[in-house]
Protein backbone atom coordinates (compact mmCIF):
# COMPACT_ATOMS: atom_id res chain seq x y z
CA UNK A 1 0.00 0.00 0.00
CA UNK A 2 2.59 2.43 -1.17
CA UNK A 3 2.00 6.01 -0.64
CA UNK A 4 5.27 7.39 -1.94
CA UNK A 5 4.82 10.76 -3.72
CA UNK A 6 1.69 11.14 -1.65
CA UNK A 7 0.77 14.50 0.89
CA UNK A 8 -1.79 14.01 3.18
CA UNK A 9 -3.71 16.83 5.53
CA UNK A 10 -4.85 15.21 8.47
CA UNK A 11 -6.92 17.75 11.03
CA UNK A 12 -7.15 16.61 14.57
CA UNK A 13 -3.59 15.09 14.40
CA UNK A 14 -2.20 15.81 17.61
CA UNK A 15 -3.79 12.80 19.50
CA UNK A 16 -5.51 9.43 19.28
CA UNK A 17 -6.69 8.82 16.09
CA UNK A 18 -5.61 11.82 14.19
CA UNK A 19 -2.37 11.40 15.62
CA UNK A 20 -1.94 7.39 14.89
CA UNK A 21 -3.40 8.22 10.88
CA UNK A 22 -0.44 10.29 10.70
CA UNK A 23 2.64 8.22 11.89
CA UNK A 24 1.23 5.11 9.62
CA UNK A 25 0.19 7.20 6.19
CA UNK A 26 3.86 8.35 7.11
CA UNK A 27 5.28 4.91 7.73
CA UNK A 28 4.07 3.88 4.26
CA UNK A 29 5.84 6.97 2.35
CA UNK A 30 3.28 10.18 2.58
CA UNK A 31 4.70 13.61 3.34
CA UNK A 32 2.52 14.38 6.50
CA UNK A 33 0.34 17.97 6.91
CA UNK A 34 -0.74 17.34 11.01
CA UNK A 35 -2.81 20.30 12.18
CA UNK A 36 -4.24 20.54 15.46
CA UNK A 37 -4.98 23.71 18.14
CA UNK A 38 -2.21 21.87 20.25
CA UNK A 39 1.44 22.98 18.78
CA UNK A 40 3.20 21.14 21.26
CA UNK A 41 1.67 18.06 20.56
CA UNK A 42 1.80 18.24 16.65
CA UNK A 43 5.34 19.12 17.17
CA UNK A 44 6.19 15.79 18.79
CA UNK A 45 4.03 14.24 16.14
CA UNK A 46 6.68 15.69 13.56
CA UNK A 47 9.19 14.84 15.54
CA UNK A 48 8.27 11.01 15.57
CA UNK A 49 8.30 11.13 11.54
CA UNK A 50 10.91 12.59 11.04
CA UNK A 51 13.23 10.95 13.33
CA UNK A 52 12.82 7.62 11.09
CA UNK A 53 12.80 9.57 8.09
CA UNK A 54 9.66 10.63 7.05
CA UNK A 55 8.07 13.99 6.15
CA UNK A 56 6.14 15.80 8.60
CA UNK A 57 5.24 19.27 9.11
CA UNK A 58 2.67 20.91 12.06
CA UNK A 59 0.41 23.49 11.34
CA UNK A 60 -1.67 24.70 14.24
CA UNK A 61 -5.32 25.11 13.31
CA UNK A 62 -8.73 25.35 14.93
CA UNK A 63 -11.14 24.00 12.49
CA UNK A 64 -14.07 25.63 13.68
CA UNK A 65 -12.25 29.16 11.91
CA UNK A 66 -12.74 28.93 7.82
CA UNK A 67 -9.79 31.05 7.76
CA UNK A 68 -7.24 29.45 9.63
CA UNK A 69 -8.53 26.38 7.43
CA UNK A 70 -7.97 28.57 3.93
CA UNK A 71 -4.55 29.60 5.12
CA UNK A 72 -3.35 26.40 6.84
CA UNK A 73 -4.00 24.45 3.68
CA UNK A 74 -2.21 26.79 1.55
CA UNK A 75 0.63 26.70 3.96
CA UNK A 76 0.94 23.23 3.31
CA UNK A 77 0.50 23.22 -0.67
CA UNK A 78 3.30 25.76 -0.59
CA UNK A 79 5.48 23.58 1.55
CA UNK A 80 5.05 20.23 0.00
CA UNK A 81 3.51 21.50 -3.31
CA UNK A 82 0.10 20.01 -2.99
CA UNK A 83 -2.28 17.96 -0.76
CA UNK A 84 -4.06 14.65 -2.43
CA UNK A 85 -4.83 12.84 0.66
CA UNK A 86 -7.29 14.69 2.84
CA UNK A 87 -8.30 13.11 5.79
CA UNK A 88 -11.21 15.13 8.35
CA UNK A 89 -10.79 13.70 11.60
CA UNK A 90 -11.23 16.52 14.16
CA UNK A 91 -13.92 16.47 16.52
CA UNK A 92 -15.19 17.41 19.55
CA UNK A 93 -18.27 16.21 21.83
CA UNK A 94 -20.71 18.57 23.71
CA UNK A 95 -23.09 16.12 25.43
CA UNK A 96 -26.31 16.37 26.91
CA UNK A 97 -30.06 15.66 26.61
CA UNK A 98 -31.67 17.08 23.75
CA UNK A 99 -34.43 18.89 26.45
CA UNK A 100 -31.50 20.73 27.83
CA UNK A 101 -28.95 21.16 25.25
CA UNK A 102 -27.80 24.88 24.36
CA UNK A 103 -28.02 26.63 20.66
CA UNK A 104 -24.65 26.74 21.74
CA UNK A 105 -23.17 23.38 22.05
CA UNK A 106 -25.23 22.87 19.15
CA UNK A 107 -23.63 24.88 16.95
CA UNK A 108 -19.83 24.16 18.26
CA UNK A 109 -20.15 20.51 17.03
CA UNK A 110 -21.53 20.99 14.19
CA UNK A 111 -18.80 23.46 13.35
CA UNK A 112 -16.39 21.48 14.35
CA UNK A 113 -17.34 18.40 13.09
CA UNK A 114 -19.11 18.49 9.87
CA UNK A 115 -18.70 22.76 8.60
CA UNK A 116 -15.47 22.19 8.65
CA UNK A 117 -14.68 19.00 6.59
CA UNK A 118 -16.90 20.99 4.08
CA UNK A 119 -14.58 24.00 4.05
CA UNK A 120 -11.05 21.14 4.18
CA UNK A 121 -12.95 19.58 0.76
CA UNK A 122 -13.02 23.12 -0.76
CA UNK A 123 -9.43 23.66 0.15
CA UNK A 124 -7.69 20.77 -1.55
CA UNK A 125 -10.25 19.66 -4.36
CA UNK A 126 -8.23 22.18 -6.55
CA UNK A 127 -4.98 20.18 -5.90
CA UNK A 128 -7.01 16.79 -6.21
CA UNK A 129 -8.01 17.77 -9.73
CA UNK A 130 -5.47 19.41 -11.10
CA UNK A 131 -3.22 16.09 -10.55
CA UNK A 132 -6.70 13.63 -11.57
CA UNK A 133 -6.18 11.66 -8.18
CA UNK A 134 -7.07 12.06 -4.62
CA UNK A 135 -8.26 10.42 -1.30
CA UNK A 136 -10.89 11.99 1.17
CA UNK A 137 -11.02 10.49 4.29
CA UNK A 138 -13.84 11.60 6.62
CA UNK A 139 -13.75 9.75 10.36
CA UNK A 140 -17.71 9.43 11.02
CA UNK A 141 -18.61 7.34 13.72
CA UNK A 142 -20.92 4.10 14.99
CA UNK A 143 -23.23 7.11 16.53
CA UNK A 144 -24.08 8.35 13.26
CA UNK A 145 -25.08 5.13 12.02
CA UNK A 146 -27.26 4.38 14.94
CA UNK A 147 -27.86 7.34 17.17
CA UNK A 148 -26.58 7.95 21.00
CA UNK A 149 -28.87 9.21 23.59
CA UNK A 150 -27.30 12.63 25.17
CA UNK A 151 -25.49 13.09 21.93
CA UNK A 152 -28.08 14.56 19.65
CA UNK A 153 -25.22 17.08 18.42
CA UNK A 154 -22.36 15.00 17.81
CA UNK A 155 -24.69 11.87 16.27
CA UNK A 156 -25.88 14.44 13.53
CA UNK A 157 -23.15 15.43 12.48
CA UNK A 158 -21.53 12.34 12.08
CA UNK A 159 -24.74 11.34 9.98
CA UNK A 160 -24.07 14.41 7.97
CA UNK A 161 -20.37 13.38 6.83
CA UNK A 162 -21.81 10.20 6.04
CA UNK A 163 -24.27 12.21 3.74
CA UNK A 164 -21.44 14.80 2.60
CA UNK A 165 -19.19 11.64 1.88
CA UNK A 166 -21.75 10.51 -0.69
CA UNK A 167 -22.00 13.61 -2.49
CA UNK A 168 -18.49 14.57 -2.91
CA UNK A 169 -18.12 10.96 -3.84
CA UNK A 170 -20.87 11.34 -7.19
CA UNK A 171 -19.72 14.94 -7.58
CA UNK A 172 -15.76 14.06 -8.31
CA UNK A 173 -15.50 10.22 -9.37
CA UNK A 174 -15.14 10.82 -13.05
CA UNK A 175 -11.68 13.06 -11.96
CA UNK A 176 -10.40 9.85 -10.14
CA UNK A 177 -11.15 11.06 -6.82
CA UNK A 178 -12.30 8.89 -4.28
CA UNK A 179 -14.38 9.99 -0.81
CA UNK A 180 -15.38 7.76 1.42
CA UNK A 181 -15.99 7.36 5.39
CA UNK A 182 -14.32 5.46 8.42
CA UNK A 183 -16.65 4.70 10.93
CA UNK A 184 -15.38 3.82 14.43
CA UNK A 185 -17.40 1.93 17.45
CA UNK A 186 -15.52 2.30 20.79
CA UNK A 187 -12.32 3.59 20.22
CA UNK A 188 -9.16 3.82 23.16
CA UNK A 189 -8.58 7.61 23.07
CA UNK A 190 -8.67 11.05 25.18
CA UNK A 191 -12.30 11.44 24.44
CA UNK A 192 -13.22 7.82 26.26
CA UNK A 193 -10.90 7.79 28.46
CA UNK A 194 -12.61 9.88 31.16
CA UNK A 195 -15.41 7.08 31.02
CA UNK A 196 -15.94 4.82 34.06
CA UNK A 197 -14.60 1.17 34.41
CA UNK A 198 -18.43 0.15 34.08
CA UNK A 199 -19.83 1.85 31.05
CA UNK A 200 -16.45 0.28 29.25
CA UNK A 201 -17.28 -3.51 30.42
CA UNK A 202 -20.86 -2.67 29.39
CA UNK A 203 -19.93 -1.71 26.06
CA UNK A 204 -17.51 -4.37 25.76
CA UNK A 205 -20.28 -6.97 26.08
CA UNK A 206 -21.53 -4.97 23.21
CA UNK A 207 -19.05 -5.83 20.89
CA UNK A 208 -18.24 -9.69 19.30
CA UNK A 209 -14.52 -9.20 19.21
CA UNK A 210 -14.75 -8.55 23.22
CA UNK A 211 -12.59 -4.93 22.85
CA UNK A 212 -12.26 -1.71 22.70
CA UNK A 213 -10.74 -1.12 19.61
CA UNK A 214 -7.43 1.32 19.04
CA UNK A 215 -6.35 4.23 16.84
CA UNK A 216 -4.15 1.91 15.03
CA UNK A 217 -6.96 0.11 14.10
CA UNK A 218 -8.56 2.90 12.58
CA UNK A 219 -4.88 4.13 11.02
CA UNK A 220 -5.46 0.95 8.82
CA UNK A 221 -8.21 1.42 7.56
CA UNK A 222 -7.18 5.20 6.61
CA UNK A 223 -4.18 3.88 5.18
CA UNK A 224 -6.34 1.25 2.94
CA UNK A 225 -8.76 4.03 2.15
CA UNK A 226 -5.78 6.09 1.03
CA UNK A 227 -3.94 3.68 -1.42
CA UNK A 228 -4.23 2.54 -4.92
CA UNK A 229 -5.59 -1.02 -3.51
CA UNK A 230 -9.15 1.13 -2.77
CA UNK A 231 -9.53 2.60 -5.80
CA UNK A 232 -12.26 1.21 -6.48
CA UNK A 233 -14.21 2.19 -3.25
CA UNK A 234 -15.95 5.73 -3.07
CA UNK A 235 -19.02 6.31 -1.13
CA UNK A 236 -18.15 3.54 1.09
CA UNK A 237 -18.85 3.85 5.09
CA UNK A 238 -16.36 1.39 6.86
CA UNK A 239 -17.35 0.00 9.69
CA UNK A 240 -14.45 -0.32 12.26
CA UNK A 241 -16.20 -0.98 15.32
CA UNK A 242 -15.54 -5.18 16.46
CA UNK A 243 -18.82 -5.89 14.87
CA UNK A 244 -21.12 -3.20 17.44
CA UNK A 245 -23.35 -2.30 14.47
CA UNK A 246 -23.30 -4.62 11.73
CA UNK A 247 -25.62 -4.64 8.31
Amino acid sequence: MSLNGHVAFITGASQGIGRACALRLAKEGASVAVAARNQEKLNESVGEITSVGGKAAAFALDVADEEQIKSSIKAAIAQFGKVDILLNNAGITRDQLVMRMKRADWDAVLQTNLTSAFHCIQQVIGSMLKQRWGRIINITSVFGQMGQAGQANYAASKAGLIGLTMAIAREVGSRNITCNAIAPGFIETAMTAPLGDELKQNAVKQIPLARIGTPEDVAAAVAFLASDDASYITGHVLSVNGGMLMG
